[in-house]
């Protein structure tokens, strides 16, 4: 388990389906997302709901709540998915996906992945015009009391008005190809994206970290999950 670490999450709807076909449907996801944050006590910092898939960055308490919170989500989503429109069967591509986000840089950089994904998807020219994101409560247009500031966003300022306007300046700014890469791999190859003083500390714990592997079978003195994934339920 490592402690107050945030977590970006994703999942997709099975086969890239649409998950949300309408305003209501986004609505009771939401519903159900704040009913379950506040039974796993997870702190969520930014969200954004596409048409086939959804992006989380949460802080869990410990070892296992984040699972509780998206298996139970999922659960309830799907249920009131399939009743709505008369299907059956899958709505979700399997287990979430996610990785650790530890450092400044990298929390905030996972931020604007979140909340930049519908302009990168080319279906709104701004992160304002989306209505379905955290970015209005983030930037100061609206009250959305599902969310919890992280550190590294307090950080931003010490004043609300300042650093809600460095945030909105924040997200104007063009995507660094870079940590956009980043963040996808890490998060699709479930590893993590620390800053140097939690990995320094992790690894003199004797924790092992999620890592990129070679390609082909992994060596047979080896355990098929790192202990760290284990740990923290993924």
């Amino acid at each position: 388990m490592v402690p107050d670490v945030a977590l970006h999450v994703i999942q997709r709807g099975h086969n890239r389906t649409t998950c949300f076909r309408d305003d209501t449907d986004r609505m009771v996801y939401l519903a159900d997302l704040a009913n379950l944050l506040g039974k796993t006590a997870c702190a969520l910092h930014a969200y954004c709901l596409m048409t086939n898939h959804i992006h989380l960055l949460l802080t869990p308490p410990g070892a296992g709540a984040c699972a509780t919170l998206m298996r139970t989500l999922g659960q309830r989503y799907a249920q009131y998915f399939n009743r709505r429109y008369g299907r059956s069967g899958a709505l979700w591509e399997g287990r979430y996906r996610s990785c650790l986000v530890d450092s400044a840089s990298y929390v905030l950089a996972c931020y604007r992945y979140i909340e930049r994904n519908p302009v990168r998807a080319a279906m709104v020219s701004t992160p304002a015009a989306y209505r379905w994101s955290s970015f209005d409560s983030n930037s100061g247009c609206a009250l959305n009391r599902l969310l919890t500031p992280h550190a590294e966003y307090l950080a931003l300022a010490a004043d609300e008005g300042p650093r809600r306007r460095a945030y909105a300046l924040m997200l104007s700014q063009l995507d660094e190809p870079e940590l956009l890469s980043a963040i996808r791999d890490a998060t699709n190859g479930g590893l993590a994206l620390l800053g140097a003083a939690l990995k320094a500390k992790l690894e003199a714990e004797g924790g092992r970290l999620p890592e990129h592997r070679k390609p082909g079978p992994a060596p047979q003195d080896k355990p098929t999950l790192d202990t760290l994934t284990r740990e923290l339920g993924f």
